[in-house]
């Protein structure tokens, strides 16, 4: 299986007030075209700047849009296609990673990753052909080490993770939401936003003080040009990470200090975890030190294309931070992953739905094939003694029998295209589903009973009454 390197580009804001009254000096300088950073070590102008090469760099006069254009576009067309992908911030409290992942509407070429991420996912859907999606949301936070659903009824319950063999590490109980637009995406995520733990520190007023991670589920039902099915799934995780920090600079104490201690432990574990897979010689990879890392295992050296985005500080005064974050994100450069597509997922719920459909159509041809038998073995029957008591009415004021099944086939069918269009233009939840096909099946089966056992009185009536043994075959 073809391995590729995690993907990783750093990004530098600029002095903020903080560090303009504090009259910091600007330590970082970005060279874009060649992908390099270089940091000059404040008061040692005789040392040269150390330099740091990776995918991207953007210094101030960049914009989200164009880190989304040139280096994010690709991992999130690939989701689209069936691959797992994540996206991660890294760096300092303070640096920019918010800013990078949520963004800001105005102007809007500052617009973040995860909106934008929103937008290309819903294109594709709305201009694929011969293609079904069926598209959920999930959105938690890890904070103090405990998990929690930011959407869920209780955001406040801890969940637990859990191993599968083959779907890897979970989190059980965590709520899954059906989306059909951006505008459900974005609501998704504000709603998630508010219930987010945040603090106020000397380095930022709105801190987060939690790990979130966004995270949408794709299911693609394609159909190639020889009418053959492909069912594919993917994830794109989007994930915020709580920013590292020192005690003395945010003036952390109480509540604060514990979050801080914890943030640090756990982006700590993750420095671990990426410096074991970028030696390449280590036997064990400690995932296990913390619950981000657990979650992160499979965007790490498992089958996910995975971009860092490494967030910068300029100032002379965050010089230790800023080095610490450029050579974490050196480190990562030579993580490689095995991403593959995911074909042919066995948990897929568009694979349950197909399935119960060819079933309701198998159900319907037995049964219309079943009658068509009847009728073929009517002609065979040996003619029955000619009985003149009662004259049979006309063949023409009989039912036509064919013709009402007919009529109960169509609309069956009519009903059964109906509830699959409003599955594909709403794709509503797998329980309402279930639900309508189940009413549907039982409607028609107690419709075309209630028919057989008419038309079976109405023959056990005629029984004594019919004129000649041809009038039976030709009402039949």
């Amino acid at each position: 299986m073809a391995s590729e390197a995690v993907k990783v580009v750093v990004r530098c804001r600029p002095l903020n007030e903080r560090e303009k009254e504090l009259g910091s000096k600007m330590v970082v300088t970005m060279d874009s075209a060649r992908g390099q950073c270089f940091i000059q070590k404040p008061g040692g102008l005789d040392d040269p700047p150390k330099q740091f090469t990776f995918d991207g760099a953007y210094s101030l006069g960049h914009t989200t849009e164009q880190v989304y254009n040139e280096i994010a576009y690709p991992l999130v067309e690939g989701v689209t296609e069936g691959y797992n992908g994540t996206i991660f911030a890294y760096g300092q409290t303070g640096s920019g990673k918010s800013f990078t992942m949520q963004g800001i509407l105005d102007p809007l070429s500052q617009k973040g990753i995860i909106p934008r991420a929103f937008e290309h996912i819903f294109e594709t859907v709305q201009c694929a052909e011969n293609t079904k999606f069926l598209v959920r949301a999930s959105y938690l936070e890890i904070y103090n080490e405990d998990i929690r659903d930011l959407l869920g009824a209780d955001t406040k319950q801890k969940l637990e993770l859990k191993e599968h063999p083959e779907k890897g590490v979970y989190v059980r109980g965590l709520s899954l939401h059906t989306v059909h637009s951006v505008a459900q995406c974005e609501r998704i995520m504000e709603t998630g936003w508010r219930n987010r733990s945040v603090g106020f520190t000397l380095m930022n007023k709105d801190s987060s003080r939690s790990h979130s991670i966004f995270t949408i589920n794709m299911e693609i039902f394609a159909v190639d040009e020889r009418g053959q099915d492909h069912l594919r799934a993917a994830k794109l995780n989007l994930v915020d990470l709580a920013g590292s920090e020192r005690q003395s600079k945010t003036g952390a104490s109480g509540e604060r200090q514990k979050e801080a201690t914890k943030i640090n432990l756990s982006l700590s574990a993750l420095g671990n975890v990426i410096s074991a897979l970028a030696d390449g010689r280590c036997k064990h990879i400690p995932y296990r030190d913390s619950k981000l890392t657990r979650v992160l295992q499979d965007s790490l050296g498992g089958n996910t294309k995975t971009l860092m985005v490494a967030c910068l500080s300029p100032a002379a005064d965050n010089y230790d931070e800023t080095l610490s974050t450029l050579r974490y994100a050196h480190r990562a450069k030579n993580i490689r992953n095995k991403p593959r597509i995911n074909e042919d997922p066995k948990d897929a719920l568009l694979r349950e739905y197909q399935e119960e459909i060819k079933k309701l159509r198998a159900v319907l041809a037995e049964q219309m094939n079943a009658n068509h038998l009847s009728a073929g073995l009517s002609h065979l029957l040996p003619p029955e003694p000619v009985q003149q008591e009662k004259p049979a009415p006309p063949p023409e004021a009989q039912p036509d029998v064919e013709a009402e099944k007919q009529l109960i086939r169509e609309e069956y069918e009519k009903r059964l295209a109906q509830l699959k269009a409003d599955y594909e233009a709403e794709q509503e939840s797998r329980a309402r589903l279930e639900e309508d096909i189940s009413a549907l099946r039982n409607s028609y089966d107690v419709t075309v009973s209630a028919l057989e056992e008419t038309l079976r009185k109405e023959a056990g009536g005629r029984q004594w009454g019919r004129t000649a043994p041809w009038a039976t075959a030709r009402l039949v």
